[in-house]
């Protein structure tokens, strides 16, 4: 028998429970994985909490991780027993010891990349590369703003943006996660535990704005998202860390500048197998050329999946974390 993490009913960390369960055979375009590291996101808390709805009940979580591949079915041409593997994108279930997935959610690891670095990157990194290299796609001399700069997806951010010749202005909650953030790339920081966002962003674009502001927080940085896209820019709202943004006005988008909104998904980018190992393979080469660095800060043993999920919701965690079955 294997181990995994599941939930029968939604509520907060208390209801995950490390059970024994009996691994599904692949069907035939599915491949199935033996994970040795789990990636750890606030997406999965969404799932939990009932924010996001899961396919059934109980349910398994988790939709990253890395592994070796221990059987494929019929049908999958691209995978054999043996190759080392990536995942970001699901289905829900990567909280265990091994996995069953599509084929198409797969995509091959480079020897010089580790389980672990694969497993605290996929999602996140992938995330970064669609919204730097497509939803808005940077060219270097841009001044943006990025949300929550010290989380996982934000030191990655702030790396990425500077390799491309970009002032991130990064928000943070304190002086240590300034600090961090500033350390992988960040141009500047904002600490809105006591400093107005919009009006530091004014302040440090001389009046301008910025282009385009990237918000994985949501509810609570909705207002001062708003005010600091210039006229004509666009506002990212990939994220909903604080709870997800309601009743939104439109015809505040026209009083702010005529902005333009969007609610990306990894998904829509990510639509196919080949757009999934090109952006793939784009993320990897950032990290074997060293201008992407992955920290991996916290690790926990997949039984501890419920400390590390309350860990991270209460903003306790920086960088990468991943569950180690």
């Amino acid at each position: 028998m294997a181990k995994r993490i599941q939930f029968r009913t939604h509520g907060g960390p208390e209801v995950l429970e490390y059970v024994d369960y009996q691994p599904a055979a692949p069907g035939p375009q599915q491949v199935r994985v033996s994970n040795k590291a789990i990636g750890l996101n606030f997406i999965d808390t969404y799932y939990r909490s009932g924010l996001y709805a899961p396919p059934a009940l109980p349910s398994g979580v988790g939709a990253e991780g890395a592994g070796i591949v221990e059987a494929v079915g019929s049908a999958v041409t691209r995978f054999k027993v043996g190759d080392r593997v990536a995942y970001g994108s699901g289905p829900l279930g990567a909280y265990s010891d091994v996995h069953v997935l599509p084929e198409a959610n797969l995509v091959h690891l480079p020897d010089a990349i580790s389980f672990e670095t694969a497993a605290g990157v996929m999602l996140k990194g992938l995330t970064v590369q669609y919204l730097l290299r497509q939803t808005y796609e940077l060219n270097g001399g841009e001044t943006i703003l990025f949300h929550a700069a010290a989380g996982g997806v934000g030191l990655l951010a702030c790396q990425w943006a500077k390799a491309l010749g970009v002032k991130l202005i990064g928000t943070v909650s304190s002086p240590a996660k300034a600090e961090l953030a500033k350390a992988h790339g960040a141009w500047e920081t904002i600490d809105y535990s006591h400093e107005n966002v919009a009006q530091r962003v004014l302040e440090l674009t001389d009046g301008k704005k910025v282009p385009v502001v990237y918000d994985g927080v949501g509810k609570d940085t909705w207002p001062a998202s708003l005010d600091s896209v210039a006229p004509r820019g666009l506002l990212v709202s990939f994220g909903n860390a604080s709870g997800a943004v309601d009743g939104v006005n439109l015809g505040i988008l026209a009083a702010k500048g005529s902005l333009y909104v969007t609610r990306p998904t990894l998904a829509t980018y990510a639509n196919n197998a080949e757009n999934l190992q090109r952006m793939a393979d784009e993320l990897f080469g950032m990290i074997t050329s060293g201008k992407l660095k992955v920290d991996i800060s916290q690790r926990y043993p997949l039984a501890d999946a419920a400390k590390a999920q309350t860990e991270l919701s209460a903003r306790r965690t920086t960088g990468s974390t991943v569950l180690l079955p």
